[in-house]
């Protein structure tokens, strides 16, 4: 790669394991079939039949389970996946889609309302500049410091928290205070993992792999294999309902039936089923004040699914991820390692947090030492689940929600659905740099979508650019700050309750 060392698109070390690029042989070859329609490319939407678009040819991937990045690949089925194709692979990837290729798409023949008008070409194209412009300007290069600096911060943190619960000796207020301490630790480890598994931190692909494994598994106690399978598709398909039941177009994330309903669509598919359950009515009826109580829950929730995916022999209590219930868990990379980062975690938590126990023995106070412990534990849990699920919330709840059949382009999908986060604006409002630390750089929630390999350090230069984009091309965007965003999620969840109960009066 002559584009600058390290760089993301060419740099050397942006290379795919060369053999699970190749198409496998057990898929057959391709017919290739020439000029297609958009009409007909949109009909081969679900992982069993699958075609999609980049750059103008078409691609049958049906049946791919093996694909390196996960089932993302069926979030875009039916659809042109150019620019999301173009967001998350390294440049060397291109050359291997040859091997599926089946034709090139026929706009001439295409139905009128399935055809790009010139304005939406133009904005493609202003947006794909836009995309090149901030390459060359360096905003996609990893910044080894600043990861250093903050990674060299949590191991303070940790230490802060096993201090705290070991000075405790029966007290509450420091038992709390520990809790906190390690609340932040295992929040801020899941912003490391997520930065270092989109590529911001190290350009080659193993060894930040590894380095997740040690932030996701190890640290924070989140399986990497489950969470990428997830987060990918997320990022694939923000706030999308899927389009049919047995397709794999949908966003995870919103995917959170029957504790909370972002949209209308989201019951209505699912009608049947709730006029046989009274708990999934109950809950949506009241899911504004129910909220938080369920984030709370949150992180005992993600622990426990990435534990069954790396240990199947575990119950799932029908907690499984949409998509992996759909087309089965991929080969997971290191299944050992993860394994391992994850028994490791857990008996780091309950060794850290039998300091307080034995803080509180040797003040002469075993029982309530006990108390403490499992108090520590828990709470620990729930700060963690706030502090992650209140940022996420943020991040895209309460915004647009498209049915997956009617998605709109790539930018406008990202835009529409996401929501960056300012502070600072009044006294009351906590300032800039403290959203910016506590939100990990999804602040920046709609160019991190936009771009997910930006590092987080250089997110706030990318975010002036998108700003005076939007501006030029008439697009909206949309911030709030944390309490006035976390108010339009809650209006969000009371306005779909109040069209539920309109949908089912009488049960």
């Amino acid at each position: 790669g002559n584009m600058g060392k390290g760089t993301g698109k060419g740099g050397d070390n942006a290379v795919e394991s060369k053999s699970s690029m190749i198409r496998p042989e057990k898929m057959g070859k391709v017919n290739y079939i020439g000029k297609v329609s958009m009409d007909e490319i949109k009909k081969h939407r679900t992982p069993g039949d699958a075609w999609l678009l980049v750059k103008g040819k078409v691609y049958d991937v049906s049946g791919w389970h093996d694909h390196p990045g996960g089932n993302v690949i069926f979030t875009t089925v039916g659809e042109d996946a150019t620019d999301v194709f173009a967001a998350f692979h390294a440049g060397t990837s291109f050359q291997y889609l040859k091997e599926f290729e089946i034709g090139e798409v026929d706009y001439e023949k295409t139905s009128e309302k399935l055809k790009p008008t010139q304005k939406q070409i133009d904005f493609e194209a202003a947006y794909r500049r836009l995309r090149i412009k901030l390459f060359q300007e360096g905003m996609f290069d990893a910044s080894l410091p600043y990861y250093a600096f903050k990674m060299l911060c949590q191991v303070f943190i940790w230490g802060l928290g096993w201090w705290l619960a070991q000075k405790a000796g029966g007290s509450w207020a420091l038992v709390t205070a520990s809790a906190l301490a390690y609340s932040f630790f295992l929040q801020q480890s899941g912003w490391l993992a997520h930065d270092i598994l989109h590529h911001q931190v190290f350009k080659n692909r193993t060894v930040g792999h590894l380095w997740g494994i040690v932030w996701g598994n190890l640290a924070q106690g989140f399986s990497i294999s489950w969470w990428m399978d997830k987060h990918n598709s997320h990022h694939a398909v923000p706030n999308l309902v899927e389009s049919c039941a047995h397709a794999a177009d949908g966003d995870p994330d919103i995917d959170t039936m029957p504790f909370l309903a972002w949209s209308r669509q989201m019951f209505m598919q699912r009608e049947e089923a709730l006029k046989k359950s009274a708990f999934g009515r109950f809950m949506i009826r009241n899911q504004k004040n129910l909220y938080f109580i369920l984030l709370g829950f949150a992180r005992m929730s993600w622990a426990f699914q990435g534990l069954t995916q790396v240990f199947p022999q575990l119950p799932t209590f029908g907690w499984a991820v949409k998509a992996s219930e759909m087309t089965g868990n991929k080969a997971i990379k290191y299944m050992f390692l993860e394994r391992l980062g994850l028994i490791l975690h857990h008996i780091w938590f309950l060794v850290a947090g039998a300091n307080v126990f034995w803080s509180a023995y040797s003040a002469g106070s075993p029982v309530i030492g006990l108390v403490q412990w499992l108090y520590w534990v828990f709470a620990t849990n729930v700060f963690t689940g706030l502090l992650l699920a209140v940022v996420f919330g943020l991040g895209h709840n309460g915004m647009a929600v498209y049915h997956a059949d009617s998605r709109p382009d790539f930018w406008t999908l990202q835009v529409t659905t996401t929501r960056n986060v300012v502070g600072g604006r009044t006294w009351m409002e906590p300032p800039q740099w403290f959203v910016d630390w506590i939100c990990g750089g999804l602040q920046y929630q709609v160019e991190h979508h936009l771009f997910p390999m930006v590092p987080r350090n250089r997110l706030g230069r990318v975010h002036r650019e998108v700003v005076k984009f939007c501006k030029e091309e008439g697009v909206s965007y949309h911030e709030a700050g944390i309490g006035d965003g976390t108010i339009e999620v809650l209006e969000h969840l009371q306005k779909v309750a109040l069209e539920f109960e309109h949908q089912f009066p009488a049960l």
